[in-house]
């Protein structure tokens, strides 16, 4: 194994390399085989293939305003720890608890050496904080994770947030951060105290991870596939993100170019690369890759100039200049556009043996080579300039603070000042368009869709190439009979095949299994239909999560946005209360501004209005979104929340709980385990949840099943805990097309037929029985008729008066926000069958409760306005 890629083939012909060099002069798209042919230019051809690149940087740098500017952030590196899981065989940052107590150092660099770091550089008007460590270290040293525990941190990314918040509040400096592999939910924690986050790819040679003598063999964090899913991550969370190639660590070319064609991949999907970084391979002593051979610069030249004619122009491509032995011309010849952090302070911890070259040099080399050296900030340029999503509103003062307005780029006259850094106290003020609830009925909204369309759900050809690679869902020619037969004799026998066969049954088949479901339905809760009188309460819109089906979401600038302040909630609920409720169930967007406290404020202001009312409230999204926000574990969050007057949540943002289908669905909402990990931990503290599926979208009947399946074994683990069960019900959510951005992007069905929705009402009777017994449907997304015909297919609740509806109707619903209680009781009479007013928790109500809400029948909509 040596520096310079291997390959099994022979070298390009004369040929492939003409033809490879005449598509890239020309600017037609490559293929992995053209640009690892290219990756193997020398001497004349690499100078071609130089020239091209360097003309599409040109063009990207005119473009965004920046000609002939190449750029460099002046940071300080901060290596705040050097322990790690992972054991490269190249790496000399990693040492071992052992050798730092011999060195007289801690297993983490304390906060006054990180504070005396960021302040002398901020003396020297260094304005950004590259904090670097080992991936997860307390996972294999049992010194780090003493060190965390006697030092109260729950882990090492609880402390990387801890430090980071004193860097902005004591230094001005702002935290670029590379922790290693961070999971999605550690993207939340740490996107509100960053600028930007980082993490190499490295390679995507799988090989080179799993087999013994690799580069990366025993290391858990450098499977390629794990790091693909972080920058993934990244992208969904909006996260200004850095990410490159090592080169010259065993990979052919043939896998240099796949690796560079994954990163494009990402980049195109989120627009959230942000730059990147191609770092050859430079061999240390004490290393088990001490003896393999430097990758030649002729390597790193051509692995440019390639990078840049795949990414394009508008990519940000950064080589280290103290790894190159000062060949900086060639550099910026194949396409360079930045030189990154260079430290007029602080070694390259992870190379220490190469100085940073002095910045008044690098400005001259650059010079000599036509370009201007400009100050940039940690995050680059263009998303400074963009703000939210990418910038958190609590750390965006800070970046603003050092950037210049007009361009995005440092300020060099900015003062390095330490700047308060705070979660918002209060609930944002009442404002906006807070009688959508009623006015979307009559006025309707603004516009089809929001006005960053194009930009905030992502790369939407990307995403219809992917849905496309999918093909149709193939209908499967089971044994109808026999999969009918199984579930008139025990449902819970059914066979995976038998469920999918079923899923596709229509005609008479479809109609013999409705008839299934509905016999078992009697068998399980009886001929009565139940409802429950309720209200929504939507207390904001305002949301840059980016779900790419919900209509409801806006930005705080949009013509529909609103925020409701927290008396016009607890009026709203008081309202209910007045006309019979016996709950309310909230939900809002996840709103830049919002407190993680904010919802414990929401129940308590509920309960302490309307002590009686039974606060359904807060999906398992906002309760994540809580728990980052205020640095309690997800438990804990919830057990202050259910202190503060939760009684039940909603198990909603479930959608389909199969992370190929989220992805398509959903650009930033949280993972299917960690939904799972939500409600399970809620049912464990005795917080009951309803569960829910929407379909209809970009899903198959085979997502169907795995989603019942798994809400089944959910209740099951339950259920032998907790006598009562966590779900309280299953909801079948519909899909609602008409306003959806997915649907307006050509990508998802116009919602489920009405064959689909009568399959998968009787499905999840059959499947989910005997563990959760309770089957609603919607009448807001179905209509009367609709509702009754799945109370004749296996369904035995209709949901709630909901008095207000919001969300359904922003995608286009066209059946209104509010039945009465004799709506919903005509629907029951319309299916033959007896009707009954329920508890959240399907309990008898109390006389006093069926009065004033019988007392007040029909005449809610008068009572709904709230005003200002």
């Amino acid at each position: 194994m040596d520096g310079t890629a291997t390959d099994a083939s022979n070298p390009p012909t004369a040929n492939a390399m003409r033809r490879a060099l005449r598509r890239a002069r020309d600017g037609v798209a490559l293929d992995p085989t053209e640009a690892a042919v290219l990756l193997q230019a020398r001497g004349e051809d690499l100078r071609d293939l130089c020239a091209s690149a360097a003309r599409v940087r040109d063009a990207g740098l005119e473009a965004a305003g920046r000609p002939g500017v190449i750029t460099y952030s002046k940071s300080v590196f901060i290596p705040l720890t050097r322990l790690c899981r992972d054991k490269c065989h190249y790496c000399t940052f990693v040492t071992v608890p052992g050798k730092l107590r011999r060195a007289g150092h801690g297993m983490f660099m304390s906060p006054d050496e990180v504070l005396e770091v960021a302040r002398r550089g901020a003396e020297l008007g260094c304005k950004e904080a590259l904090i670097t460590l080992g991936d997860k270290p307390e996972d294999r040293w049992p010194e780090a994770r003493e060190w965390l525990d006697a030092h109260g941190y729950d882990d090492t990314v609880a402390y990387v947030r801890a430090m980071s918040i004193r860097i902005l509040e004591e230094t001005g400096l702002l935290p670029h951060l590379n922790p290693g592999v961070l999971s999605w939910t550690d993207f939340q924690r740490l996107k509100p105290v960053s600028a930007s986050m980082g993490m190499m790819l490295e390679t995507t040679a799988t090989r080179l991870w799993s087999e013994p003598g690799g580069p990366h063999f025993g290391s858990p964090d450098k499977e390629p596939a794990v790091r693909l899913r972080v920058l993934e991550d990244a992208g969904r969370s909006s996260v200004p993100f850095t990410s490159g190639l090592l080169i010259g660590i065993g990979e052919t070319y043939e896998e240099r170019a796949e690796s560079l064609f994954a990163l494009r991949k990402v980049s195109r999907a989120y627009h959230g690369v942000q730059e990147l970084i191609l770092q050859n391979f430079r061999a240390k002593p004490d290393t088990a890759m001490r003896g393999m051979p430097d990758a030649e610069l002729d390597e790193l030249v051509a692995t440019v100039a390639v990078a840049r004619h795949l990414l394009g122009p508008t990519a940000c491509l950064q080589a280290p200049p103290n790894l190159v032995d000062g060949e900086y011309e060639r550099l910026i010849a194949a396409g360079i556009d930045d030189w990154g952090g260079v430290s007029p302070l602080t070694p390259d911890h992870v190379n220490p043996e190469r100085p940073w070259p002095q910045i008044d040099r690098l400005a001259e080399r650059s010079a000599a080579a036509g370009f201007e050296l400009r100050e940039r900030l940690a995050v680059y340029p263009e998303y400074v300039l963009r703000g939210e999503p990418w910038l958190d509103p609590r750390v965006l003062p800070h970046v603003r603070a050092l950037a210049d307005p007009a361009t995005g780029l440092a300020d060099p006259d900015a003062a390095v000042l330490g700047r308060p850094w705070q979660e918002p106290e209060d609930l944002p003020e009442s404002y906006g368009r807070t009688d959508l609830h009623t006015a979307v009925d009559t006025e309707g909204r603004t516009g089809d869709r929001r006005a960053d369309f194009e930009d905030v759900y992502g790369d939407w050809e990307v995403l219809r190439e992917q849905v496309l690679a999918k093909g149709a869902p193939e209908r499967l020619a089971g044994d109808l009979r026999e999969a009918l037969a199984v579930a008139a004799d025990d449902p819970t026998k059914l066979t995976d095949d038998h469920a999918l066969a079923l899923f596709h049954a229509d005609g008479p088949a479809l109609d013999a299994l409705c008839r299934i479901a509905d016999d078992v339905r009697k068998a399980a809760v009886g001929e009565e239909v139940t409802y429950c009188v309720t209200r929504n309460i939507n207390f904001t819109n305002v949301c840059y999560t980016g779900c790419r089906f919900c209509a409801f979401a806006q930005r705080r600038t949009d013509a529909d946005a609103y925020t409701l302040s927290l008396e016009q909630v607890a009026e709203r609920a008081a309202q209910a209360w007045e006309v019979g409720a016996t709950e309310v169930c909230m939900q809002g967007g996840i709103h830049p501004d919002l407190p993680g406290t904010a919802y414990f404020d929401i129940a308590r202001a509920v309960k302490e209005r309307v002590p009686g009312i039974h606060v359904h409230a807060f999906s398992p999204m906002e309760v994540v979104n809580g728990a980052t926000r205020t640095g309690l574990s997800i438990r804990d969050w919830l057990q202050r929340a259910k202190e503060s007057g939760l009684d039940t949540i909603p198990g909603t943002a479930a959608e389909i709980l199969d992370d190929e289908v989220r992805w398509v669905l959903t650009k930033g909402k949280l993972p299917a385990a960690t939904w799972v990990e939500v409600v399970s931990t809620a049912h464990e503290l005795g917080i009951r949840s309803s569960s829910t599926m929407m379909y209809g979208h970009v899903d198959t009947p085979a997502h169907w099943l795995g989603h019942l399946r798994l809400l089944a074994q959910i209740q099951q683990r339950s259920l032998e805990s907790n006598s009562a069960g966590g779900f309280t019900e299953f909801v079948t959510l519909p899909f609602i097309h008409t306003n959806a951005p997915v649907y307006l992007a050509g990508i998802a069905r116009p919602g489920p037929t009405a064959r689909d929705n009568r399959a998968v009402v009787a499905m999840a009777r059959l499947l989910l029985h005997p563990h959760i017994p309770n089957i609603q449907t919607s009448w807001v997304k179905l209509g009367a008729e609709g509702a009754a015909e799945m109370l004749r297919s296996g369904a035995n609740d209709l949901g709630g008066t909901l008095m207000e509806e919001t969300i359904s109707r922003m995608a286009g619903s066209a059946y209104g926000s509010y039945k009465s209680v004799r709506d919903l009781q005509a629907i029951a009479e319309a299916a033959g069958r007896p009707h009954r007013q329920r508890t959240t928790l399907y309990g008898e109500v109390p006389a006093e409760r069926r009065a004033a809400a019988l007392a007040s029948d029909g005449h809610l909509p008068e009572l709904l306005p709230v005003l200002d």
